[in-house]
């Protein structure tokens, strides 16, 4: 096992299985390289499918009969996407999921995985586990997107999109976010012309600048005050 991928599995809920376990899962995986902006999953797709993600990151979204999207998950390195195509019966996609920026992915074999689950306790608690914080992160997403305004749900994806940068996204007490304002307006599910607006007030009150195809972060102090809902 190459060591991304090994650190990969640390950070996920693999991390606890024994090293044998985690090598048995692995039989039949493939490494796949996922460029910037590429859709790997379209919602309605019956396929079942489980996905390490090694690096990157990786969004899941939904779109309206209109055409908005909204953003419901950010996967990054260490996050298994796909677990519940495997246990849930006639499932299909509820959402997309494409690579926000350059991604690699470990694709594992279905049929080896649920063969491990149903003979070894320590691989189905591993994806209890894995499933249980799926389903808390969805039931928390829902207020955050119902009740929070444009602001508050800019606010939040800004600063999501800046934690994802890590290291080498500042420019001293500035933060660089590589975001469109159209890419923003699909994350929050709103139109582009709400967030030219948010953004306006948003510079007027000295909290972000915006750039071509950039968003400068001037205040991120004043932008988490931003953004909760409640």
């Amino acid at each position: 096992m190459d060591a991304d991928v090994r650190a990969a599995v640390l950070k996920s809920h693999l991390h606890e299985l024994p090293p044998e376990v985690v090598d048995e899962l692995m039989t039949g995986a493939v490494r796949m390289k996922i460029p910037a902006g590429s859709i790997t999953h379209r919602e309605g797709e019956p396929a079942p499918h489980l996905e390490l993600v090694i690096s990157g990151v990786v969004r899941g979204f939904v779109t309206a009969p209109d055409g908005r999207m909204l953003t419901v998950r950010y996967a990054r390195a260490g996050a298994l996407i796909g677990a519940v195509s495997l246990f849930a019966t006639r499932f299909t996609m509820p959402a997309s999921t494409q690579a926000l920026v350059d991604a690699e992915l470990l694709r594992l074999s279905p049929a080896v995985v649920r063969r491990a689950v149903a003979r070894d306790a320590r691989v189905a608690q591993a994806f209890l586990t894995e499933l249980s914080e799926r389903v808390l992160s969805y039931v928390d997403e829902i207020p955050g997107n119902t009740f929070a305004t444009v602001r508050q749900r800019v606010a939040r994806h800004l600063l999501d999109l800046a934690a994802q940068r890590g290291p080498g996204g500042e420019r001293g007490t500035e933060i660089v976010v590589p975001v469109s304002q159209q890419e923003l307006a699909n994350a929050v599910g709103t139109v582009r012309e709400v967030v030219v607006r948010v953004l306006r007030e948003l510079r007027r009150d000295g909290v972000v600048r915006t750039e071509r195809d950039h968003i400068v972060i001037l205040d991120a102090a004043r932008l988490v005050s931003e953004q909760g809902w409640n």
